[in-house]
This record gives C-alpha cells, sequence and structure tokens, in this order.
C-alpha cells in the first residue's frame, strides 16, 4: 500500500536535488510542528507524546498573546524565503503555512475565545469526546488520564473567564443557543457518577494490571470526578443560568454584536477559503437549492407518487417502512452499508488507508442534541480505530433512506477515508496531515455522498432522493448561515429552505439550525468544497478524455493531505498536465 502512495505521488515529489530554499522551508516546517504539538496537548498525546498525555490545552489571554506572537515570527520567517525555485513538496509546505498562519492569527485577533460554547458541544465537552478516543492499557495511561481530570477545573475556569470577556465585550451566543447549552451543563451537573463519561476509560482493566490495583486508580479518577469536577461543572451551569443568560446577544446572527460585521466576513472565507462574499454565497446557495430541487422532482416520479414535492416529502417523515425499529437496527443497518461501501472502493480510489474504523452510537449524554451523525477520528499512533458515529436517539427522525449517503459522508469514502489517508501521509509535516480546512474536508465529505451514487451504493430511488434530499440540505446551509449572520432572518425564515425542500426531520433541521446560528460560517464549507471537487474532476474528464482515471484522481487530490481551494486547484491543473504528458 505505502508503494501505492509514493507511485501516485510522484508527479509532486520527484523534484530533483533539495535545493537551499528547500532547507530553510524544511526547518521552517520542523520548528512549526513542534510549536504546535507544544501548543496542542490533544494532538500531541494522540501522537504518541506520554508527557502530553495529562496536559490540557492553555486558554487564557496571555497564551493567545504568546501564541500571537509565536504566529507573526513565523509569519515573518516564511515570508523571507522566496517563493521561486522551491521544489513542489516545499512549495505545498510553504503556501499551507501561509494559509494556516493567516487563519490562526485571524481567530486570536477576533479574540474567537470569549464564545467558548455552542449548541452542539463546548470546551465542557472536549475531555468527553477524548475519554471515548483514549486507550488505556497500563497504569502509566490511567495516571496520566487522572491528571487531566485533575487539570480540568481549572480549563473550566479558565473558559468562563473567557466568556465573561464575552460578556463584557457584547460577543456572546443569542438565548435559543444559550437554552440547549444551560440544559445540557445542568444535566452534567446533575449525571450519576458511576456513568460519568469521563470514567469510561476505567471501564475495561488492561491486561496485565492486578484487580485491586486497577480498582484503586478507577476510585481515585471517581473521586477527582465527584469531589473537583461536578463542584466546578454545577458553577459553569449557575454561570451559564445567572450570567451569560441575560447578556444574550439580541438577535440571533453575529452581525449585531461589536465588530460582528467584520468578524463574519473573515469566517466565510476561513471557512470556505475563498474570496467569496456573504452576498455572493447567499446567491449561490439559491442557485443550487434551484437546481436540486430540479432532480428531486425528477426522482420523487421514479417512485410513482402522484402528488408534489411537498407531499411526497410528508409521506415520507411518516411512513414506518423508512425508519428503524430499535437502535440496534440503525446501527446494524448503518454497519451493512459501510460493508458495501467498503467492497467498491479499490475500483475507485487508488490508496486505502492501513487505519480501520468501527460504527458506534453517539454517546447517550450528548444525544439529544447532536447531529445525525459523525466521525471521530482515530489514532494509528494509539491504535485507535477511526469512528462512525450514528445518532440512534429518536428514531423516528432517522429516515433509512438518508442512511446510504450520511454513511458514505462520515465514514468511507468520506472522512474517514480522507482523514486516515492523511495521518499516514510520509514526508508531509503534521500541519498539514492534520490540516483542518473545513472546505476541504467537509467538501470532501459531501462530494463522498455524490461518489456513492457512481459507485452503486443507492438501491433505489428513494436512497437516491435521500441523497439529494442531503445536497440540498448542504446548499439550503448556504442560504441559512448568510440569512441568520448576514441579513439578519429569524429562525423561521432559516427553517424554511430544510422544511420546503428537503425531506430532513423536523428534529434534525432544528438541531442543524441550531448549531448554523451558534457556529457562523462552518456551514458554508460543505457546498463550496464540493463543488470545487466536482469542478476539478470535470476539468480533469475534460482534458484527458480516455486517459482520465477515477483513481489517479482521487489519489492526487487526497495524498498531499487538506488544502484551500486555490491550492488544491494548482495542484490539480500540475498533475492533469504530467498525465497528459504521460
Amino acid at each position: 500500500m505505502r508503494r501505492h502512495l509514493f507511485a501516485a505521488a510522484v508527479f509532486v515529489m520527484a523534484a530533483g536535488p533539495a535545493l537551499a530554499d528547500d532547507a530553510a522551508i524544511s526547518k521552517l516546517a520542523s520548528d512549526y510542528d513542534a510549536w504546535l504539538l507544544a501548543e496542542d496537548p490533544i494532538t500531541a498525546g494522540r501522537q504518541g507524546d506520554r508527557a502530553a498525555l495529562s496536559k490540557l490545552p492553555e486558554v487564557t489571554p496571555a497564551a493567545d498573546a504568546r501564541r500571537l506572537a509565536a504566529l507573526k515570527a513565523f509569519q515573518a520567517r516564511l515570508a523571507a524565503i522566496p517563493a521561486q525555485g522551491l521544489s513542489d513538496s516545499a512549495a505545498l509546505n510553504r503556501g499551507y503555512m501561509a494559509w494556516e498562519l493567516e487563519s490562526r492569527v485571524g481567530q486570536i485577533q477576533f479574540d474567537t475565545a470569549r464564545m467558548p460554547v455552542s449548541s452542539d458541544g463546548g470546551f465542557e465537552d472536549l475531555l468527553n469526546y477524548v475519554a471515548s478516543t483514549t486507550p488505556m492499557r497500563g497504569i502509566a495511561d490511567a495516571e496520566a488520564w487522572i491528571a487531566r481530570l485533575e487539570a480540568l477545573p481549572g480549563y473550566y475556569r479558565d473558559n468562563v473567564a473567557n466568556a465573561r470577556r464575552g460578556i463584557r465585550t457584547g460577543f456572546t451566543q443569542p438565548r435559543p443557543t444559550i437554552d440547549i447549552i444551560m440544559a445540557r451543563a445542568k444535566a452534567a451537573a446533575a449525571a450519576p457518577i458511576e456513568g460519568d463519561p469521563l470514567l469510561r476509560p476505567f471501564r475495561a482493566r488492561p491486561d496485565g494490571v492486578a484487580a485491586d490495583r486497577w480498582a484503586a486508580l478507577a476510585a481515585r479518577a471517581e473521586a477527582v470526578v465527584r469531589d473537583r469536577i461536578r463542584p466546578v461543572q454545577r458553577e459553569f451551569a449557575t454561570f451559564i443560568e445567572t450570567e451569560y443568560a441575560p447578556a444574550a446577544r439580541k438577535g440571533l446572527g453575529v452581525r449585531v454584536t461589536p465588530g460582528g460585521e467584520a468578524f463574519y466576513r473573515f469566517a466565510v472565507k476561513d471557512f470556505t477559503t475563498t474570496d467569496k462574499t456573504p452576498d455572493e454565497v447567499f446567491a449561490l446557495g439559491e442557485s443550487e437549492v434551484a437546481r436540486i430541487r430540479a432532480e428531486m422532482l425528477s426522482v420523487m416520479k421514479e417512485t410513482g407518487f402522484t402528488g408534489d414535492l411537498p407531499a411526497f416529502i410528508a409521506m415520507l417523515r411518516k411512513d414506518p417502512k423508512f425508519y428503524a425499529k430499535s437502535r440496534q437496527e440503525l446501527l446494524e443497518k448503518a454497519s451493512e452499508i459501510a460493508k458495501r461501501i467498503d467492497d467498491k472502493l479499490p475500483g475507485y480510489y487508488g490508496t486505502l488507508p492501513r487505519l480501520t474504523y468501527g460504527v458506534r452510537p453517539v454517546p447517550p449524554e450528548i444525544e439529544a442534541a447532536y447531529t445525525t451523525g459523525r466521525y471521530f477520528q482515530g489514532s494509528p499512533d494509539q491504535g485507535v480505530a477511526g469512528g462512525y458515529m450514528v445518532n440512534t436517539y429518536a428514531l423516528d427522525q432517522r429516515p433509512l433512506y438518508e442512511l446510504p449517503a450520511l454513511t458514505a459522508h462520515e465514514a468511507v469514502p468520506g472522512h474517514h477515508l480522507q482523514i486516515a489517508l492523511a495521518q499516514e501521509l510520509k514526508d508531509v509535516p503534521m500541519f498539514r496531515r492534520e490540516g483542518g480546512v473545513t472546505a476541504f474536508v467537509e467538501g470532501w465529505g459531501l462530494y463522498s455522498e455524490k461518489m456513492a451514487g457512481d459507485m452503486g451504493i443507492y438501491r433505489d430511488a428513494y436512497e437516491r432522493f435521500g441523497q439529494l434530499s442531503y445536497e440540498m440540505w448542504r446548499a439550503c446551509r448556504l442560504v441559512a448561515d448568510t440569512g441568520i449572520h448576514w441579513k439578519g432572518w429569524d429562525r423561521k425564515q432559516a427553517e424554511a429552505c430544510f422544511l420546503e425542500n428537503t425531506a430532513l426531520a423536523p428534529l434534525n433541521i432544528t438541531v442543524e439550525v441550531d448549531r448554523y446560528i451558534s457556529w457562523p460560517g462552518q456551514a458554508l464549507a460543505y457546498k463550496i468544497g464540493e463543488l470545487k471537487f466536482l469542478e476539478l474532476k470535470a476539468r480533469a474528464r475534460a482534458r484527458l478524455g480516455e486517459r482520465f482515471d477515477i483513481r489517479k484522481f482521487h489519489d492526487a487530490v487526497l495524498l498531499a493531505g487538506p488544502l484551500p481551494m486555490s491550492m488544491l486547484d494548482a495542484r490539480i491543473d500540475a498533475w492533469i498536465a504530467a498525465e497528459a504528458a504521460r
């Protein structure tokens, strides 16, 4: 498998002897990687840094000021290295680093730490997620986890201090988002200690550890949760109710906050990696809604349904044949779809990851306000598989005709394939392997939903309608996100596109709109990225004709890690030229 990876990447790696400037880029990339890992103990621990396993990130203003100075110093070093004369791999490092440094500087300058909470998860959920992906192989792992638990109260208080700064500066969430956060905070503060997700790593005793020793470690962890974490969780719930809620921003959109217009412009640019304006994104969303709706009407007719689209959608939402009857049935259906896709992958993707993935339920403590599905990143270094998380809560809101598209997006050929391949890249700096380019990552996920059709995964018109409904969902995001945060829409206006044009269940629409309200700009990345992937594939087909190979195209897209859209565009142009010259 590794042989195929290098063969596919030859068009960017075979650049002859290293140039002098390549050495400067290589040193800068190495320094930047080391700095990032020092600032991010979660990622460092996942990659095998034993000392980092006991730490949590610093989130104080002093830490951000230190980071800002370091980031600007990296920018100055990067600017001093000319772009001319670099090998292709060094040019990728230089271009990506320039984009990422600008993004990180912008986030600190806008002081996004002031808003550390959101509708589907905030700082208070970080360690719950880490607990679900942290292996326990011995006493040292247990001691490190207990140390992280002991650090959690300070992490809570630092984030609350940041939120208080948000109150003072008028940069807060709106009341509907705060109500969700408040309910979640109160539930966590009142939850029984025995089932706390923070104790999940202690539920299975590792081989070679005596039962009494393990019981003592588990008891220590339980005491930390009971005596130190529960009190700070109660403090947090009280803070949200008595201080944060009364300071809620007056409108749903972030534009009403001080500096909100500039911040939203930044968010649009950051998440899409383009120079599109909010108005241009809104217009694109409207045109995509019209195009996809026409396709949905055509597929609806294939089913023999004689009514209009709203009636068809109403039928899909109510007919029990489209819904699983138990949580286990939903998980089993998702697993069967995942294995059918696995069976087709080699015909469409030249390089597959070594890391496997599992199909798991969304943890019960977060499922009520959580999205339909999500991907939890695994760790080749720690021996943790990726996780395709399926929400088994409210089964009458989880239609089976959407499940193939969801699986393609969250598992394969979507997030797991793309992220695991990036993790396994060799001779690529960590900052690119772990790159958080939302337009690439989520655009690839949405593109994968469409690819599942080419792979023969959708077995009937209802499942193909489900894929179109999911694509419409992302088109409506362009409209709703800009509508909320730029045009001042209310909730009813934001929900209208989804209710009128998608088959999404009402609960999903509510949860999703809550998410867009609390996370400005993120929802725009999916459609923007997908359209770029489709554009590049069409360009390659047109230029290469019969010589176009979908497996090689996908390798060219994936085997440099996630990239901003302009860099991806240039990379594929170079690949097309190299293929044409063969």
